[in-house]
């Protein structure tokens, strides 16, 4: 059967293809982010007050994560329907052409408030090809994969983000280095435009990749469903809701430590921007060996049980991360930031590809793990940053924002310790790396 893996070569290929697509896709999303907490508020929201503006353009980052559970339906259902590959290629397409959009906008000044409604108008179109984005790479690589390394490999697509969230507070670190009125004047756009040069290499790498071997067994059979959406509903509820409550360790701490900090650092601890940019660098740049590493572990142990401990691992960080991040020592905030973006994502984050492709049998694979994992977007990460920039704003004090890191991870915790899963989907073979999650 196809679905037992594909041979070495052509594996490492999708791998690697699945690896710099996401990459190219997330260093997209991310992107807006960074500039959400660092020059949207003087560029798009300049009436407002500075907190106040900080809040609008988090909202304003939040909304494409209203929007990706909708690509996710979309995509989903091609995906299922004519196959991985095809959207594989067109949410690159969609993703790079909202980016080059954010970079071509007027600002306020220019034209009042139809700047900040085009910003939303992009950051939707982001949103929705983002949407279908995560699943087509992570099938495209776990149904190509043998049974036994299903984590390692699943975990390519999740390491990208990684190297994704490197590029992005990288290219916003070097055109900081511009004098504020160039920087704000063109200099920011730089990141934006550049993401151009990125698709046509996505492009080029994802155009010789093979279908995903599992779907090919079932577009065979002729057991497509008609209507993918409905078909999960009836039949795979539980999956959907187990894979949504499985991202809430990774997910929460995740968006407070990249993009709130990005606001907090230099208006409440007096760090300077660049240096929490890069210390971001540099966590994500380790984070993206030790998603590797995690998810061959999840191999050998079990998803479940790693998720398990990496989401008690990050309650237990949460409140030492804001502790060390509150000397405004540059290492010690390097060293917070290395544990929650980098440690903590090697057992959260890098086994859930995997994990959730599990949960869902090949006929809607594509619409199950693209949903649960974009429904837990819009829920858990999308509002974060704005959710922790207001916890902060009542309580002026980082512990309430702990507590709600400490809350993802414990939504986590109960959704994966009762033992109330029906047995994976995807090849009842590796008993280790698979059924027992």
């Amino acid at each position: 059967m196809a679905e037992q893996g594909q041979g070495g070569s052509h594996l490492a290929h999708v791998a690697l293809t699945s690896f710099i697509g996401t990459t190219i896709e997330w260093y997209d999303f991310i992107l807006f982010g960074v500039a959400a907490a660092t020059v949207f508020d003087k560029l798009f929201f300049p009436a407002l007050s500075p907190n106040a503006g900080t809040l609008a353009s988090f909202a304003t980052f939040g909304v494409a994560f209203v929007a990706r559970p909708f690509g996710a339906a979309l995509f989903g259902h091609f995906g299922d329907r004519i196959g991985r590959k095809p959207i594989f290629i067109l949410t690159l397409l969609i993703t790079c052409v909202g980016t080059l959009g954010i970079g071509l906008l007027p600002t306020y000044a220019a034209i009042g408030l139809w700047a900040p409604a085009l910003l939303l108008m992009t950051r939707l179109m982001q949103g929705v090809a983002v949407g279908g984005e995560w699943g087509g790479a992570v099938l495209m690589v776990v149904e190509h994969a043998p049974p036994s390394k299903r984590g390692f490999y699943g975990a390519w697509p999740q390491a990208g983000a990684y190297l994704a969230l490197a590029l992005s507070n990288g290219a916003f670190y070097l055109v900081g280095l511009l004098p504020e009125e160039q920087f704000l004047s063109w200099g920011w756009r730089i990141p934006f435009l550049a993401s151009v040069v990125l698709f046509f290499v996505g492009l080029y790498a994802r155009r010789h990749v093979l279908e995903s071997p599992a779907f090919r067994d079932v577009r065979e059979s002729g057991r497509r469903p008609v209507v993918p959406l409905i078909q999960l509903f009836r039949t795979q509820k539980r999956g959907l809701i187990i894979g949504c409550a499985s991202l809430g360790a990774a997910n929460i701490s995740f968006y407070v430590a990249t993009v709130f900090i990005l606001s907090y650092g230099p208006e409440t601890v007096g760090i300077s921007q660049k240096a929490v940019l890069s210390s971001i660098v540099v966590a994500a740049l380790v984070a993206v060996p030790l998603n590797l590493l995690g998810a061959a572990i999840s191999d050998r142990v079990g998803r479940k049980r790693l998720i398990i401990g990496g989401a008690i691992f990050t309650a237990v960080l949460a409140f030492p991360f804001f502790w060390l991040f509150d000397t405004g020592n540059p290492f010690l905030v390097g060293v917070a930031l290395v544990l929650m973006v980098a440690v903590s994502s090697a057992v959260t984050y890098a086994p859930l590809s995997s994990f959730i492709a599990e949960l869902f049998d090949a006929r809607v694979r594509y619409t199950g793990a693209a949903l649960s994992y974009q429904l837990a977007g819009t829920v858990l990460a999308g509002p974060s940053p704005f959710i922790a920039t207001a916890l902060y704003s009542k309580a002026g004090s980082p512990w309430v924002t702990a507590v709600y890191i400490m809350a993802g991870c414990g939504i986590t915790v109960v959704a994966l310790l009762p033992r109330w899963q029906k047995p994976e989907r995807l090849g009842d073979v590796d008993h280790r790396g698979a059924s027992r999650r």
